[in-house]
C-alpha cells in the first residue's frame, strides 16, 4: 500500500462547505487503497487576520509571540477537517507540528526544518488512520513553537513526503495546475502537464507564487514527485513537477514571472575599500534580511567610491529602516535611497543553457516598449530585469509575445501563495 501526502491551502479550506469538500478529496484517495497524510494551512485569511490583531496591540510584536499566535490558525483547520472525515465514516487523527515531531532550527517566523520524527506518523498509518497535520509550524529542541514563513505548509508537506519516501506529494489549491501566465491577463494561457524542479524553483524564487521555493528545493533534493492540483476539480491530474532529465525541452524560455513585492535599496558613495561590501551584507545577515539582486557600480561623481544596490522583500522594509543608522555609521555613505516603485520581470527556461542571444532578445523587447531596465541578474536558466512598477504589465505582455508564452510548452507566472 502506497502513502500519498496531500496538502491543502487556505483557499481550499476557506469555509465549512470547502472543508467538507476537502474531506471528500481525502477519503477519495483513501478509497483508492492508499494510506493518506494530509497537511493543511489555516482557513482562508485566518493568518492575515491574526497578524492584524497582533498589530492592533503592538507595532513591533515579539517574533516568539507572533509564532505562538499564528500557529493557532492551522490547529483550527486540522480539528475541523478531522471531524469532517469522521462524519464520512473514516478514522482520522489531527496532529500539530510539535505532536508530529517536526523539529526546526531556533529561529522564529522563518525557521527551517532540521528533522522529522516519524514514529507517531507511522504508528497512526499502521493503524489505518488518516493523519491530518498542521502545516507551517514546528518545534525546537527546547519546545518552542516556530513557524516556517509564509507558504511554509508546502514545505511541511514535501518534507514529510521526503522523510517517509512516499509515492507522491499532491499540492491542492484553487488552480488546476501550472499555467503559461495569468489567464486573467492572457486568456489563451494553457496548463502544463509537466515542469522540471529546476524551472519551478527559479520561477518560485522570482515571484511565481505557486509553490514555496523551499518546498521545491526539498522536492528536488530528495526527488519527491509533486503534483499541483485543484481541490475543486479532483478528476484533473494537474501539473507534475519532476527532474529536468525527464523533460523534453522544446523552447529556450519555459515561463515568465513578475514580482511586485520587492524594494530596491541603493547605498550611495560607499568608500571604495576592501571589506565594505562584506561589512554591509554581514550586517544584513545579522538582522536576517535576505537580499536578492545585487549590483556594485563605480560612482563617477564622487572619486574612489561605489554605489551598492540590492533588492529586499517589501515585508522586510521596516526592519531595514530600523538598521539604516547602523549601516551609515559603518559605511559612511552619502545617502541611502529606497525605491518601492519597482517590479522584477523574469524569464526562466532550462532550454536557455548554451543558447546565446536570449538576454539580448529580452533587452531588445523591453527597449522597443520604451521600458528602462534598472538592474539585471542572471543564472544558468534565468534572466531577471528590474523595471518601474507602472511598466510591469506592459513588460509581461511584451515578453510573452516575444517568447511565444501562449503555448502548451511553457510555465506559470502567477498564483496565490498559501499560508
Amino acid at each position: 500500500m502506497s502513502i500519498i501526502v496531500q496538502k491543502f491551502g487556505g483557499t481550499s479550506l476557506a469555509d465549512i462547505d470547502k472543508i467538507k469538500n476537502v474531506a471528500n478529496a481525502v477519503v477519495r484517495e483513501k478509497k483508492l487503497g492508499n494510506d493518506v497524510i494530509v497537511v493543511v494551512s489555516a482557513m482562508g485569511h485566518t493568518t492575515d487576520n491574526l497578524i492584524k490583531l497582533a498589530h492592533k496591540i503592538s507595532d513591533h510584536p515579539s517574533e516568539r509571540e507572533m509564532d505562538m499566535l499564528m500557529s493557532t490558525g492551522e490547529q483550527i483547520s486540522i480539528a475541523l477537517l478531522t471531524m469532517a472525515i469522521h462524519e464520512l465514516g473514516y478514522s482520522a487523527v489531527s496532529m500539530t507540528g510539535a505532536q508530529v515531531g517536526i523539529l526546526t532550527e531556533e529561529t522564529f517566523s522563518k525557521a527551517r526544518i532540521v528533522d522529522i520524527k516519524t514514529d507517531k506518523l507511522s504508528e497512526h498509518i499502521k493503524n489505518g488512520e488518516i493523519v491530518i497535520v498542521a502545516g507551517f509550524q514546528g518545534v525546537t529542541k527546547q519546545g518552542e513553537i516556530t513557524t516556517l514563513g509564509r507558504g511554509g505548509s508546502d514545505t511541511s508537506a514535501v518534507a514529510i513526503a521526503a522523510k517517509l519516501q512516499v509515492e507522491r506529494c499532491d499540492i491542492y489549491s484553487d488552480v488546476e495546475g501550472i499555467y503559461t501566465t495569468d489567464p486573467r491577463v492572457v486568456p489563451t494561457a494553457k496548463k502544463l502537464k509537466k515542469i522540471s524542479y529546476e524551472e519551478m524553483l527559479e520561477l518560485a524564487r522570482v515571484g511565481a507564487n505557486v509553490l514555496h521555493p523551499r518546498s521545491v528545493e526539498t522536492a528536488k533534493q530528495f526527488q519527491v514527485p509533486m503534483r499541483l492540483r485543484s481541490s475543486f476539480n479532483l478528476d484533473d491530474l494537474g501539473t507534475l513537477v519532476i527532474g529536468v532529465e525527464n523533460m523534453e525541452i522544446y523552447k529556450p524560455v519555459t515561463g515568465l514571472a513578475c514580482d511586485k513585492s520587492q524594494v530596491r535599496v541603493v547605498i550611495c558613495d560607499v568608500p571604495d575599500r576592501p571589506g565594505n561590501a562584506s561589512k554591509l551584507f554581514s550586517l544584513l545577515a545579522k538582522y536576517e534580511l535576505s537580499v536578492d539582486m545585487i549590483i556594485q557600480s563605480y560612482a563617477r561623481h564622487v572619486s574612489n567610491t561605489n554605489d551598492i544596490a540590492f533588492t529586499i522583500d517589501k515585508d522586510d522594509l521596516a526592519k531595514f529602516v530600523s538598521v539604516e543608522n547602523e549601516i551609515s555609521s559603518i559605511l559612511n555613505p552619502s545617502n541611502i535611497h529606497i525605491d518601492e516603485d519597482i517590479a522584477k520581470v523574469s524569464i526562466v527556461g532550462a532550454g536557455m543553457i548554451d543558447r546565446p542571444g536570449i538576454a539580448a532578445q529580452m533587452f531588445e523587447t523591453l527597449a522597443k516598449e520604451g521600458i528602462n531596465i534598472k538592474m539585471i541578474s542572471t543564472s544558468e536558466i534565468k534572466i531577471s530585469c528590474l523595471v518601474e512598477k507602472m511598466h510591469a504589465k506592459q513588460a509581461t505582455e511584451a515578453l510573452c509575445r516575444c517568447f511565444e508564452l501562449d503555448g502548451s510548452n511553457v510555465a506559470l507566472v502567477h498564483g496565490t501563495l498559501p499560508d
